[in-house]
């Protein structure tokens, strides 16, 4: 209850920045053919978007909403780069930070079902040089953030030494000792999942980012989406933004991603999140009951809820609405994916910012009760 009152709090807060003054930003739609009510929620969507990026001083902000298993909405808000004034399209490409994991999490399932993985194993099967701790550890552990594996520690999430291999990445913090007996307590650890896409490298014979290509994105026409590789040329991918404490924007500093594909890694667009999105909840990448087993809810030792499926977050807004999802926090980016399996709607939200989390969270809260608070847009 207390959680969906500051659900419901937030919501209204985002709902009041819609005023009905003009806005400045660059913003580029793109065409798509929607119903009557479908294009009076878009008009009110917008406004609330266009506002909130104009309030909280967001460099750029992109939306997709799907609907009835369609998407019906996508549109890209202010700059992909400040500096050069390059405009945000559908078609920006953003840092999804820990949306990343339902990619690994879905690598996971794939393997799963073809009988490849035994989530209850301890990891040292597949990744036999990893040092044994006071207990064993297993994938569904790493998965449920309750290995006993730290997270960042300091400054730990500005790296920008490149690694060869999620594996080599390992090294960071490989010999680190659990900070609790794996299965009784919860702490989110992004380095629980890099050892979860070392893992998925290990089985797979080829590194994370081809098997993830191979086997999920490209099957299911999410072509914007790839790992965010620093030397490359990637088209349209966006300049990485942070906020002063006086609220002015300032580079983010250079990062190197390649240790963490499996947990933080990735570049996306909310077109190709939704899609992604839908080809879990339509069972188009995962049968149905690898998909229930990911999204269960894990319970602790003693029977605590988790709120969390493998690494699905398990919510209700504050509509009353069951919610799948995650948000991503990335150096420069600042991501939420929501699945609402009921109303069958998708939506995703990206920002150029670090430390937007609140804001993608509370945008995304109101374009489900704009598009989905009176059932569905016929």
């Amino acid at each position: 209850m207390a959680r969906a009152l500051a659900k419901a709090g937030l919501l209204a807060a985002v709902l009041a920045f819609a005023t009905a003054s003009a806005y400045s930003q660059a913003i580029v739609r793109a065409p798509q053919s929607v119903t009557a009510p479908q294009q009076a929620a878009i008009d009110q969507a917008r406004n609330v978007a266009a506002t909130l990026l104009r309030e909280k001083n967001l460099p750029g902000l992109s939306i997709a909403v799907g609907v009835d298993g369609k998407l019906v909405w996508k549109e890209g808000f202010g700059w992909s780069n400040v500096e050069q004034r390059v405009p945000v399209s559908p078609g920006t490409r953003f840092r999804i930070g820990s949306v990343s994991k339902l990619l690994a999490s879905v690598a996971v399932g794939v393997l799963y079902e073809e009988g490849r993985i035994q989530l209850d194993a301890p990891v040292q099967t597949y990744i036999p040089d990893f040092p044994k701790k006071k207990w064993p550890i297993t994938t569904r552990e790493l998965m449920a953030h309750t290995s006993g594996i730290r997270h960042y520690e300091r400054d730990e999430a500005l790296s920008n030494k490149p690694y060869a291999s999620l594996k080599d990445g390992l090294v960071i913090f490989d010999r680190d000792p659990l900070l609790f007996k794996p299965g009784t307590q919860v702490h989110y650890s992004s380095y629980a999942w890099n050892l979860v896409g070392a893992i998925v490298a290990k089985i797979s014979g080829e590194p994370f980012y081809t098997f993830v290509r191979d086997r999920i994105t490209a099957p299911i026409g999410m072509l914007d989406t790839t790992a965010d590789f620093v030397k490359p040329i990637i088209s349209d991918r966006v300049a990485y933004y942070d906020h002063t404490e006086d609220g002015k924007l300032e580079n983010s500093p250079a990062v190197d991603e390649s240790y963490k594909w499996s947990s933080g890694g990735y570049l996306s667009t909310p077109s190709d999140l939704v899609r992604f999105g839908y080809a879990v909840l339509h069972d188009r990448v995962l049968a149905a009951k690898t998909r229930e087993m990911l999204w269960a809810p894990v319970k602790l030792e003693d029977g605590t809820p988790t709120g969390r499926g493998l690494d699905w977050r398990l919510d209700v807004d504050a509509d009353g609405r069951k919610v799948v999802s995650h948000n991503g926090g990335s150096v420069g980016g600042s991501t939420r994916l929501a699945i609402y399996p009921e109303q069958d709607m998708v939506i995703a939200v990206t920002s150029n910012v670090s430390g937007a989390g609140k804001d993608v969270e509370g945008l995304t809260d109101a374009l489900a009760h704009i598009f989905g608070g009176n059932g569905k847009l016929d």
